[in-house]
């Protein structure tokens, strides 16, 4: 084959390379909004259905319906830590920064409680694996990647108190801890609570433990 007609053919491969890519997202979407109309449940049928298509079709581009949870999990994380980043963006004031990311994160389970179970507790009969065998686990990823944005926010506080942002990691994700446990409360106990509320009783909770690390760190006895 001549240089011309290889370059042809990646060409073609890279449009069918952009199309499947296209494709997948818009099962994911379907997917995401199946999970909201029908709940934690949902049976592929319902996935087909609701991207206008067959279930042959989802399987040809997703493995199985692990492969599919995965990327569902996946894209959840991405609009969840974008969504933080974007509340936590809009102030410089630390108390103010906590308690946006505490509201920000109700306020997305709220808008969609089915998708958040989904996410969080559906269980899987064929769980998926990485590629050396181990169990994956999606919500660990994502717990992970929103203590990761936790965590950023902890070491704002330390530095700018002139204290040592080691301990911003444990900290960032022990408050998504916190948060995600009364969260799941929260939604189990069908929101006994408004969320407004319920995210003012966690910042100040949090706040609490954090005010002081707010303030600069000692210098002597004396300031102690």
């Amino acid at each position: 084959m001549n240089a011309d007609g290889a370059a042809a053919r990646d060409r073609r491969d890279s449009r069918w390379d952009d199309h499947r890519r296209a494709r997948r997202e818009q099962l994911v979407q379907a997917t995401i909004a199946a999970v909201g109309k029908h709940g934690v449940g949902v049976g592929m049928e319902e996935i087909a259905a609701e991207a206008g298509t067959s279930k042959t079709v989802v399987y040809r581009h997703f493995a199985d319906r692990s492969e599919l949870y995965v990327a569902v999990c996946t894209r959840v994380a991405e609009q969840l830590t974008r969504k933080l980043r974007e509340a936590m963006s809009d102030t410089d004031h630390p108390r103010q920064m906590l308690a946006a990311a505490v509201e920000t994160y109700l306020a997305f389970l709220e808008a969609d409680p089915e998708v958040y179970r989904f996410v969080v507790h559906h269980q899987l009969p064929d769980r998926p694996v990485d590629p050396t065998g181990r169990p994956l686990d999606p919500i660990g990823n994502l717990s992970g990647l929103v203590g990761h944005e936790a965590a950023a926010l902890m070491a704002v506080f330390l530095r700018r108190a002139g204290r040592d942002a080691a301990a911003a990691e444990a900290w960032g994700h022990g408050l998504v801890g916190l948060v995600r446990s009364a969260a799941d409360w929260w939604l189990q106990a069908d929101r006994p609570v408004p969320r407004a509320e319920l995210a003012a009783h966690l910042t100040d909770l949090a706040w609490s433990g954090l005010s002081g690390l707010a303030d600069p760190a000692p210098t002597s006895l004396e300031d102690q």
